[in-house]
């Protein structure tokens, strides 16, 4: 495909793929350079250059190289719009969900619903790309733009009709989630996270808006739980635009909730559709989990599926790896389960959803990542302490930072919990406590396998030490 079909200002060059990192540029790529956190893509264009790129997109004034300039004031934007046609065609039908928490959830429950109604079906977040197939890792909830696109056109090419994919802060605020036409986009819920990048809540809620605000096309479909504290702030910008919109929640037009109640393998719960209400036996605990199976269901209307088949699937889905997954019994009768809570809320929320199935004690081991919002730690500690029975404070990915500093910060707000170095030993104490009538919740990695430390991820996953630790 020639540069100038890509861009009005591009000349009659071949252009062969792009690259927004200058190792794996090739003879014919489109580079693009951009300031990051840590590195600066300005720096390397030259050797971009070297490797072959025909083109780069960054700002202006900036050197002089031997390739076409496509200067920009916002870089990240103009390289996955050109990046975008390149790549296409995608999917038809493509949803994507933005929110703090539930995001995995929701679009893993899309893949699962249009499944069961005879659509080839996928999902792209945290879990990485999933098919009913495959799994492949992308290490980031929103992959880099390139990524993206190259997942998105091979799953088209695959024959995946349907899509729906998590939208991170992060991903929005570098465009690295755009250029594929959306059918609906969704809006879980919104609470303190990722403050170390965004800095304030009003920035990072700008940032998730951006779905809403110029990713929905004008004939697309907002989806929004009705419930949060930010839902009516949603809802607002939502039809400022003049888009349709499904809401569904307690308070919700579209699918309403009603009365529910937890049951030994799941919970029951009423919905109201078009006037009509439904009992619902869903397989899952929890009441994010409710949230987040409506939230599921309304991008299924959303996007042409009957409330019928929609309803029957609901009651078919499947635990999503890493959220509310019971590990192993003890040999005691505890049942452990791993959660990837690490927000202040998602932590009650885990809590809460186990707490109707706690005949004697609940026992919660979490920590916190290094080098992200400090500011969430003590407040971690203190609904741990104020929702839990027992807290075992412990590490999760210190990364960089010492593991003592970030345990004492958690424990500022939960100054009576049971402080413990090292994850393993940990989970060993919280079974050593765990009786028959008891649960043991590990929070805050979920499905992850590795456990970051310094600059090395060591192998590690919650399910299986627990596992090991209860044989």
């Amino acid at each position: 495909m020639r540069l100038s079909e890509l861009t009005s200002r591009g000349s009659e060059v071949e252009v062969t793929g792009f690259s927004i990192d200058n190792r794996k540029v090739e003879p014919g790529h489109v580079f693009g350079a951009f300031r990051g956190a840590v590195h600066n893509g300005e720096d390397f264009i030259e050797d971009a250059v070297e490797r072959g790129a025909v083109a780069v997109v960054c700002r202006d004034g900036i050197g002089t190289f031997k390739a076409q300039r496509i200067a920009s004031d916002n870089p990240r934007e103009t390289f996955a719009e050109m990046a975008a046609k390149f790549y296409g065609p995608y999917p038809e039908n493509v949803v994507a969900v933005t929110g703090t928490n539930g995001k995995t959830s929701t679009v893993e429950m899309c893949r699962q619903m249009w499944r069961m109604m005879g659509k080839r079906s996928a999902s792209i977040g945290t879990l990485g790309v999933t098919t009913s197939d495959d799994q492949v890792k992308t290490g980031l909830t929103t992959p880099d733009i390139v990524t993206f696109l190259n997942n998105m056109a091979g799953l088209k090419r695959m024959g995946i009709s349907h899509v729906a994919y998590e939208t991170s802060s992060h991903g929005l605020d570098q465009h690295r989630a755009e250029g594929v036409p959306l059918k609906a986009a969704a809006f879980t819920n919104f609470s303190r996270d990722h403050l170390d990048y965004h800095e304030t809540m009003e920035a990072y809620f700008e940032a998730k808006m951006r779905l809403f605000d110029e990713l929905l096309p004008e004939d697309g479909t907002a989806v929004v739980w009705t419930d949060d504290e930010y839902s009516d702030a949603v809802i607002a910008r939502v039809k400022q635009r003049g888009l349709k919109l499904l809401t569904v929640g307690e308070r919700g037009e579209t699918i309403r909730l009603g009365d529910r109640r937890s049951t030994a393998l799941g919970q029951a719960m009423a919905i109201t559709h078009d006037g009509e209400t439904h009992l619902l036996k869903l397989p899952l605990i929890g009441g994010y989990q409710a949230a987040n199976v409506m939230t599921a269901a309304g991008l299924m209307l959303a996007t042409g599926s009957g409330f019928g088949d929609v309803f029957a699937a609901m009651g078919r889905v499947s635990p999503v790896r890493g959220r509310l997954e019971r590990a192993v019994i003890t040999k005691k009768g505890a049942p452990i389960y791993v959660d990837y809570a690490h927000t202040p809320d998602a932590l009650v929320a885990a809590i809460e959803a186990l707490r109707p199935h706690v005949e004697k004690k609940l026992i919660t081991v979490f920590g916190a990542g290094g080098d992200r919002d400090r500011g969430k730690r003590a407040p971690m500690g203190m609904v741990a302490a104020e929702a839990s029975d027992i807290v075992i404070v412990t590490d999760d990915n210190p990364r960089s930072e010492d593991p003592a500093t970030i345990r004492a910060e958690i424990l500022e707000g939960a100054p009576d919990a049971i402080e413990v170095e090292g994850r393993r030993a940990a989970i060993e104490k919280a079974i050593a406590l765990a009786e028959a009538g008891d649960i043991v919740l590990l929070a805050g990695k979920g499905h992850e396998q590795g456990q970051i430390i310094g600059d090395v991820t060591h192998p590690f996953d919650d399910g299986e030490v627990a596992r090991e630790c209860a044989a």
